[in-house]
C-alpha cells in the first residue's frame, strides 16, 4: 500500500517532455542523423502498396492474373501487416529494434526487387509478402525508436515520420505510371525502382545508429514514471489497448476505402478519369503537411478524443457530400476525407503516449497495429460488395459511415490519459 501511493505522489511529466533525450544530450549530430535515418526508413513504408495501383493493370496482362486474384493481391497489405507486426517485440527483444529495422529494409529491397522480375503470380505475391513483411515490422518499431531515441520530442519527430510517409506514398503513386512510361512500358522497372530507396536507407541508418551508441551518455535516461514488471500485465487485458486497435483498425479502413473506391465514386458520378485520380492525389497529399503538425498538438492535449472526433466529422461530412453531390463538390469532399485520413499520424502518436517504456511502446504498437490492421481487411472488400449488389454508392457510404461514427466513439476511448498499464 505505501508502494502504491508513492507511485501516486511521482511527478507526471508532459507527454512531450518525459525525459531527456539520450540522442540530445550526448551528441547533436547523432540526433540529427537519427531523425534522418527515421525518416528515410519512413519513406519506404508505403511505396511497395501505393505503386502497385497504377500499374495493376499491366501486371495483370503481364502474369494471367485473374480478377479474383487482383482483388486478393489489394488485401494482402492489411493482412501481412497484421501477421508480421505482431512478431516486431519479440524480434526488438532479441535482436535490438534497429538491427530489426535494418533486416525489414533488406527485407523491402529485396522483396520490391524479386517481384520485379517475378515471371509468375505465385512468385510475384511471395516477393510481395517479403516486401510487406519488412514493411510491417518497421511499422510496428517506428513509435518504439521514437520513444527510445526522443522521449522528449515524441510529437515532432512522430510528424515528421508521419510526413515522410505521406510523401513516399504520394511520391509512389505519382511517379510510377511515368517511370513506366519512360522505361517502354515496362512495369517491371515502374515497380522495382523502388527498392533503390529502401537501399538507400540502410546504410544512413547504420551510421546513425553507431553514432548514437558512440556519442550516448547513459545508454536511457530514467524513466520518471517505472512501468510494473513486463509479467505483471498483458497489453491484451487492457480497455485503452482495445480502444487504440480498434480506432486504428477503423482509421485503416477509412484509408483503405479512400484509396481503392472514392476515385469510382467520382467517376461514377461523371468526373473524367484523370480528375479522380487528381482527386485521389489531393486525399493523399492532405496527409504529408497535417502528418507533421497533428501529432505536435496531439502532445499537447491531455485528452485527444476531440481532436480524433474533429477528423471523425470531417469523414462524416465527406461522406455526405458523397451521397448528396459527388461531382458538384468533388473538391471540398476530398478536402474532407484527406483531413479524415490524417487520424492516421494521430494514431501513432497515441501509441507512443499511451505506455510510459520503449518495451511498451513496442507491445502496444505490436497489438494496436496488428489488430487494427486485421480490422481492417474486410471494409473495402464489403464497399466493393454492397455497390456490386446494389448498383449504387448509397449503400457502402451509409456502411462507411457507421463505421466512422464508432471510430469517433473509440477515438474518445484511446484519447483518454491512460497508460495500458494502468488497466493491465
Amino acid at each position: 500500500m505505501q508502494q502504491a501511493k508513492n507511485d501516486r505522489t511521482l511527478p507526471t511529466p508532459s507527454p512531450d517532455r518525459p525525459a531527456p533525450s539520450p540522442a540530445g544530450t550526448a551528441d547533436r549530430g547523432a540526433a540529427w542523423l537519427l531523425a534522418a535515418g527515421l525518416m528515410l526508413t519512413a519513406f519506404n513504408l508505403r511505396p511497395a502498396v501505393s505503386s502497385l495501383s497504377p500499374v495493376l493493370a499491366e501486371v495483370r496482362d503481364g502474369l494471367g492474373m485473374n480478377g479474383t486474384v487482383a482483388g486478393a493481391v489489394t488485401a494482402v497489405p492489411s493482412l501481412c501487416f497484421a501477421a508480421f507486426g505482431v512478431t516486431a517485440p519479440r524480434l526488438a527483444r532479441r535482436f535490438g529494434p534497429s538491427a530489426v529495422v535494418t533486416a525489414g529494409l533488406a527485407a523491402i529491397a529485396a522483396g520490391l526487387v524479386l517481384r520485379s522480375l517475378a515471371g509468375e503470380t505465385a512468385l510475384f505475391l511471395a516477393a510481395s509478402t517479403l516486401a510487406l513483411a519488412g514493411i510491417a515490422v518497421n511499422n510496428v518499431l517506428m513509435p518504439v525508436l521514437t520513444k527510445r531515441y526522443f522521449p522528449d520530442r515524441v510529437g515532432t519527430v512522430t510528424g515528421l515520420y508521419s510526413m515522410t510517409m505521406a510523401a513516399g506514398t504520394a511520391v509512389a503513386a505519382a511517379l510510377t505510371i511515368p517511370v513506366t512510361r519512360a522505361t517502354g512500358d515496362n512495369w517491371r522497372i515502374g515497380l522495382g525502382i523502388w527498392a533503390l530507396a529502401a537501399v538507400a536507407a540502410i546504410p544512413l541508418w547504420t551510421l546513425a545508429e553507431r553514432r548514437h551508441r558512440a556519442a550516448r551518455t547513459p545508454a536511457h535516461a530514467p524513466d520518471p514514471r517505472p512501468a510494473p514488471p513486463a509479467a505483471a500485465y498483458r497489453v491484451a487485458r487492457s480497455r485503452t489497448a482495445w480502444s487504440l486497435a480498434g480506432f486504428f483498425g477503423l482509421q485503416a479502413t477509412a484509408a483503405y476505402v479512400s484509396m481503392g473506391w472514392v476515385p469510382q465514386i467520382f467517376r461514377d458520378a461523371g468526373v473524367p478519369a484523370a480528375t479522380a485520380g487528381v482527386l485521389l492525389a489531393v486525399v493523399m497529399a492532405i496527409g504529408a503537411p497535417l502528418g507533421f503538425v497533428l501529432p505536435r498538438v496531439a502532445t499537447r492535449m491531455r485528452n485527444q478524443g476531440p481532436l480524433t472526433a474533429v477528423l471523425g466529422l470531417c469523414g462524416l461530412a465527406g461522406y455526405a457530400g458523397l451521397w448528396i453531390a459527388p461531382a458538384g463538390g468533388a473538391w471540398a469532399w476530398a478536402v474532407l476525407l484527406g483531413l479524415a485520413n490524417t487520424s492516421f499520424p494521430v494514431a501513432l502518436t497515441l501509441i507512443g503516449l499511451r505506455s510510459r517504456t520503449p518495451g511498451g511502446v513496442a507491445r502496444l504498437s505490436a497489438f494496436a497495429q496488428s489488430t487494427g490492421y486485421l480490422i481492417s481487411v474486410p471494409g473495402p472488400l464489403l464497399v466493393g460488395t454492397l455497390n456490386e449488389a446494389t448498383g449504387s454508392w448509397h449503400g457502402p457510404l451509409l456502411l462507411v459511415s457507421a463505421l466512422m461514427a464508432v471510430q469517433i466513439v473509440l477515438g474518445f476511448a484511446a484519447g483518454r490519459d491512460r497508460c495500458v498499464e494502468d488497466g493491465a
